[in-house]
């Protein structure tokens, strides 16, 4: 240790530099300013739809800007549609095979939807339970058949190169 420092002092300021780099992160680490601590733990990506105010107290909340959210939300929905309403994006995507795949999950999420709201609203227990375990955990199911499939086409495609070769 020895060799890397010329002198104690040195050796005191880079103790007191680490000391003050520690406790800006201790401050990061116990959210001692939320907007910030969330910054740098998402990096930046919630800036805009964060904002700190004050309340009658005279402390500081930071709160969520809806309207920002709001029209993120509209404006990638209505980007979504002029792209898949005009005649070119429906057959690009349809060549890319992108309409089926989101047809089918239109579907899937729709019936399972329905069922759900049907259950939910029915006076047996049992029908509420099934209704709200299927909300929670048709997704994770279908998510996870999805990957079987992914695997079992992946290792198709593999036999069927083997095969040709």
């Amino acid at each position: 240790m020895g060799r890397k420092y010329e002198s104690l002092e040195e050796l005191r300021r880079k103790k007191k530099l680490l000391k003050q780099e520690i406790e800006g992160l201790e401050d990061l680490l116990t959210f001692k300013n939320t907007k910030e601590s969330l910054s740098a733990f998402t990096n930046g990506l919630t800036d805009p739809y964060l904002e700190e105010k004050v309340d009658e107290d005279g402390d500081e909340k930071v709160v969520l800007k809806k309207d920002v959210i709001a029209k993120q939300i509209t404006s990638e929905i209505k980007g979504a549609l002029i792209n898949k309403n005009t005649a070119m994006g429906i057959a690009g995507s349809a060549l890319k095979g992108d309409a089926v795949d989101m047809l089918i999950k239109l579907g899937v999420t729709a019936i399972v939807g329905n069922y759900a709201r049907k259950s939910l609203k029915s006076s047996n227990w049992k029908r509420k339970v099934a209704g709200v375990a299927l909300i929670y955990l048709a997704p994770i199911a279908l998510r996870f058949i999805r990957k079987k499939l992914e695997n079992y086409q992946k290792n198709q495609s593999v036999s069927s190169m083997e095969q040709l070769i």
